[in-house]
Order: C-alpha cells, then sequence, then structure tokens
C-alpha cells in the first residue's frame, strides 16, 4: 500500500513498504486455533441479522413513531465492529536492498507484522529513521527480522 524508497547511512537504497492483510496468516503456535467458518458462515450469520432487523421493524405498529437519534445510534453500533475490524487488520512491513556492489555490502531483506494501521505507520517511519541513521531496518524491539 505504501512504499518509500530510502538511502540508507551506508548508501545502499531500500525499499520499505507496507500491505494490509486480509486474512490473518497462521503462525506455529496460532495454527491450531486458526480455524474459521470461512465466508458462509460469515455470510450466513449476516443474512440472519439483517432478516432479523427486517422482522422488527416491519412488526412495528403504524402508530410508532422511531426518534432520528435511535436510528443513529443503530447506523453508529451497525457501523462500529466493522470499522473496527479494518483499524485492527495485520499489515506485513518490508525492507529489502539489493546490496551494494562496489562496497560489498549483502542483499538484505527484514520483514514483520504489525496489528492496526497506526502502528503500521508508525512501524513505517521507525524504519526509515532507523535505516538513515544505523543504516539497519531493525532493532532490539522491533517486529521485523532479518529473512533469507
Amino acid at each position: 500500500m505504501g512504499t518509500k524508497t530510502v538511502i540508507g547511512a551506508d548508501q545502499r537504497e531500500w525499499q520499505v513498504k507496507r500491505n494490509i492483510e486480509w486474512s490473518t496468516p497462521a503462525t506455529g503456535d496460532e495454527f491450531e486455533h486458526d480455524v474459521d467458518g470461512g465466508r458462509g458462515a460469515a455470510l450466513m450469520i449476516l443474512s440472519s441479522l439483517f432478516l432479523m432487523w427486517v422482522v422488527v421493524f416491519a412488526w412495528k405498529p403504524a402508530g410508532v413513531n422511531v426518534p432520528w437519534f435511535y436510528i443513529l445510534v443503530f447506523i453508529l453500533v451497525l457501523g462500529f465492529f466493522p470499522v473496527r475490524w479494518y483499524l485492527r487488520r495485520p499489515w506485513t512491513i518490508n525492507a529489502k536492498t539489493q546490496g551494494s556492489y562496489e562496497d560489498g555490502l549483502p542483499a538484505e531483506n527484514w520483514t514483520g507484522m504489525v496489528r492496526g494501521i497506526g502502528k503500521a505507520r508508525e512501524e513505517m517511519r521507525v524504519v526509515v529513521r532507523s535505516l538513515k541513521t544505523r543504516a539497519t531496518p531493525g532493532h532490539a524491539d522491533s517486529p521485523l527480522q532479518p529473512v533469507n
């Protein structure tokens, strides 16, 4: 989604990018818990919820007037979870360089995952600053790790 080209402190050119992950990748620790009902289950739940609300409003007596702020609260509650789901998606951050033939510096590829768009933007800024000052994208407690 966002890509930046950075010249590191050792004069290597780095490509730093972040991508949203629409499905959470299974890791070794979480593999057994990565059981998902799939799109069919989600579609069935959402359609039954929609049907329930249609029935509730269809059975409303003719003389009942629903205030506008009830409808507003209903829309806000209904929109809260999809917005929260989008904002808390995992993001993959990748920093790679082709290396430098003249200086004998090797090609490197660092990757890591953070959760949330705000955290992804912040980590991207940290990686860019680290490359400009220390010529390496990772630090002691960084989510980025070198990949072979």
